[in-house]
């Protein structure tokens, strides 16, 4: 029994590195659109936050 629980421990483990990854890897892609698009929104929406 006292075996099954460490695997556990160690797969939550693992998963939080998992999901820590993943995060890093979506905060990374965000990052790079808004630098690579952002002048162009800015741009695009212009004329519409003037109207305010």
């Amino acid at each position: 029994m006292k075996r099954l629980q460490r695997r556990v421990r160690v797969e939550h483990g693992a998963t939080a590195v998992e999901y820590a990854l993943m995060v890093t890897m979506i905060a990374v892609v965000v990052a790079g659109s808004v630098r690579l698009f952002g002048a162009q929104v800015a741009t695009l929406f212009g004329p519409v936050m003037a109207g305010f």
